[in-house]
């Protein structure tokens, strides 16, 4: 690694090209909108783009390799620190050197999530105009976070997680790169997998950790801590070996064994829903903090959390269901780590809701029957009288309309013949349902004609 350098790593092996980026194949492929725009002259005005993806899936990168490829003015602004009057000079400056030197300006504006109404319309003349290209990123739903006008004069191109190999790919170049670690320092096995997994998809992440590392690896070895890796011949231009212990002691961070694809991933699952069923709030919390922490995805936590609040709590606390996915979108549009608190707060509520699977025990039921063969026709007044003919056939005929009969219940027969009588749901004991079970009872004796 060349010393006196300040830049991070994640920094110096920043791609030029688009050739050179790894991940996002479904946005880079030929003919893509990407590559035309980064194949477009200098003096050409491309399709403004809006990146959206979690943090560290390249958007920063592609800004800048298509900038670098095409020859183009390249600016970029922070909308956390950049306000109107920035972006109307970067506009002013953009005409000028469009209308002066024939050179057109790439725009590359980061997290415009943040951005407020006013801001985002400064931005609206350039890219009408064509003065600028304008690429932005964010990490937040567009739908949500840009205007209407902005979004509707751009083109929305969504990043993915960097997957594993492609975060190895990465971790690879930046230990072999002279602008990296320059073949200095090899990483053992586990350690590579543990960087990989540590990173959740995110390059940013996995180069910092590796950065962290490697510097404190190479700084034991200077003191001797260390032996460098060339077996029984050591010298002082062999690489220094990085293990899982040396990686974890960089990071400052425990490495749970926690593989996504394995055992492991569905043994914490496992545990993290049977704690929610079995009302274990603080268990349940546990296991979820060890998903988190060992990167897995929030949108799968997400779905998990709405499948409990369905089948473990069901009508026992029909709320259970709509917090569970007030959760899952929060997460889809503020992502991690925010996302973290509306998880904890669904799978709190969930723990200590009441429990009932009365409900998707009786559909399994039901379409068990129907399955085995075990229905009927549909009772001719329950049939559709609307189309041409139905009339001459009876359909609809005797059918009584509920909201028209005492207590909004009418006495008549719903299932088919061979199942008159037939009980798929049976409600519980606990919380809601405890009421419904009343209710149902009533409704029941009506629908029998035992009032």
């Amino acid at each position: 690694m060349a010393r006196g350098t300040t830049a991070p790593l994640a920094v110096r092996m920043r791609p030029t090209s688009l050739d050179e980026v790894v991940g996002q194949r479904h946005l880079l492929g030929p003919g893509s909108p990407l590559r035309r725009l980064a194949a477009s002259g200098d003096r050409a005005s491309g399709q403004s783009v809006i990146l959206w993806g979690p943090p560290g899936t390249g958007k920063t990168t592609l800004a800048q390799s298509i900038a670098h490829t095409s020859d183009r003015r390249f600016v970029e602004l922070s909308a956390v620190s950049a306000g109107v009057k920035d972006v109307r000079q970067v506009m002013e400056d953009s005409l000028n050197q469009r209308d002066l030197f024939g050179q057109s300006t790439v725009l590359f504006l980061d997290e415009i999530h943040r951005f407020t109404k006013a801001q985002q319309d400064a931005l609206l003349p350039g890219v009408e105009q064509g003065w600028v290209t304008l690429i932005a990123a964010t990490t937040e739903n567009p739908s949500f976070s840009v205007i209407s006008p902005l979004l509707s004069r751009s083109l929305l191109l969504t990043l993915e997680p960097l997957e594993d190999a492609d975060i190895g790919a990465l971790v690879d170049r930046a230990i072999a790169d002279p602008r990296g670690f320059d073949a200095g320092i090899v990483l053992e096995d586990d350690a590579r997998a543990q960087l990989i997994r540590l990173s959740s998809g995110d390059a940013r992440r996995a180069l910092t950790a590796l950065e962290a590392a490697g510097a404190h690896a190479l700084e034991a070895a200077e003191t001797g801590a260390v032996d460098r890796d060339d077996g029984d011949d050591a010298t002082a231009d062999a690489p220094v070996a990085v293990t899982a212990e040396a990686l974890a002691s960089a990071v400052d961070r425990a490495l749970l064994r926690y593989d996504r694809q394995g055992d492991e991933h569905y043994d914490v699952i496992s545990a993290f829903i049977k704690s929610v069923r079995g009302s274990d709030p603080d268990a349940a919390l546990h296991y979820l903090a060890r998903m988190i922490e060992a990167g897995e995805d929030p949108r799968f936590i997400a779905r998990r959390i709405i499948v409990l609040a369905a089948e473990d709590v069901g009508m026992a606390d029909p709320q259970g269901l709509v917090i569970a996915t007030a959760a899952a979108t929060a997460v889809q549009m503020i992502g991690m780590p925010e996302g973290r608190i509306p998880l904890a707060e669904a799978t709190v509520y969930l723990a200590t809701a009441p429990k009932s699977n009365r409900s998707y025990r009786g559909v399994d039921a039901a379409i068990a029957d129907v399955r085995a063969g075990d229905f009927g026709r549909v009772p001719i007044h329950l049939r559709d009288g609307h189309y041409p003919g139905a009339k001459r056939l009876g359909h609809g005929k005797g059918y009584r309309y509920a909201h028209d009969a005492p207590h909004g219940v009418a006495e008549q027969q719903y299932l088919p013949d061979p199942l008159v009588g037939r009980r798929y749901y049976e409600p519980g004991a606990h919380g809601f349902e405890r009421d419904v079970a009343a209710r149902l009872e009533r409704i029941r004796r009506i629908l029998a004609g035992d009032r």
